[in-house]
């Protein structure tokens, strides 16, 4: 069984092709910039693994061209074991799957045999150094590198992404620190996320502080320029 938030069908972001996404409950970070708070407790509705794969089933017809379901959260990770129960089924049926994942969490066996088992891995780099990721997700900063390293070594193929927050981490020179942060990974894509106010009603609907909710979103393009210069700074495989 698994505390599941929500379904999307017909995704087309996080991942390949046509995506269903499932996203989890549950998360060990409190990142000040997060715009869904309503997934860090594990208050979702349970659901057992049969009953999942009936729902992705009934959409395999679309997922065609390296589609699949993405596990998103939430931190999927935490939830590791329901992914490896999962697993077998959607391999059954030929369909694959991807992690979106923040790295919070330590590396153990359910979660490299999740890895393994993944078509791809999202990496969420929130922060290059470890006193920006404590003082703003109030996690472990080895954990994201571990899971990066482990992804890299056994050649999985790997996305990384950051949110650019305004006042936090939207300068050049933030930037090219994450492009020399993301060399010691073996990466196909580096995307930049914009920070948005869209989920800041949930804070107030649930009664949590909101750390920035004075920060203007991100302007589209500065988002632009920033990306080019992430591009211009990396190296992918």
């Amino acid at each position: 069984m698994a505390n599941i938030h929500s379904f999307e069908s017909m995704a087309a972001v996080d991942g390949e092709g046509i995506r269903y996404d499932i996203f989890f409950t549950g998360c060990p970070l409190r990142c000040v910039y997060c715009h869904n708070p309503d997934t860090w407790t594990s208050r979702g509705q349970e659901y057992p693994a049969e009953e999942v794969f009936k729902k992705i089933k009934r959409f395999k017809p679309y997922f065609k061209n390296k589609g699949g379901v993405t596990f998103s959260g939430g931190e999927p990770l935490m939830n590791a074991p329901f992914i490896n129960e999962l697993s077998p089924m959607l391999k059954s049926e030929g369909i694959g799957y991807c992690i979106d994942t923040s790295g919070g969490v330590p590396i153990e066996p359910q979660v490299t045999c999740a890895i393994d088992n993944a078509d791809m891995v999202i990496l969420d780099i929130k922060f290059c150094e470890p006193k920006a990721y404590k003082t703003y997700t109030g996690g472990n900063f080895s954990y994201p590198e571990e899971i990066g390293k482990y992804c890299s070594d056994k050649n999985k193929r790997l996305w990384l992404r950051t949110v650019v927050v305004p006042g936090i981490n939207d300068s050049d020179d933030d930037i090219k620190k994450y492009a020399g942060y993301s060399r010691r990974f073996r990466f196909e894509k580096y995307e930049l996320l914009a920070f948005h106010t869209m989920g800041f009603f949930k804070y107030e609907k649930l009664g949590i502080k909101n750390p920035l909710a004075d920060t203007a979103a991100l302007d589209q393009n500065r988002l632009v320029q920033l990306q080019e210069l992430l591009d211009n700074h990396t190296a992918v495989i």
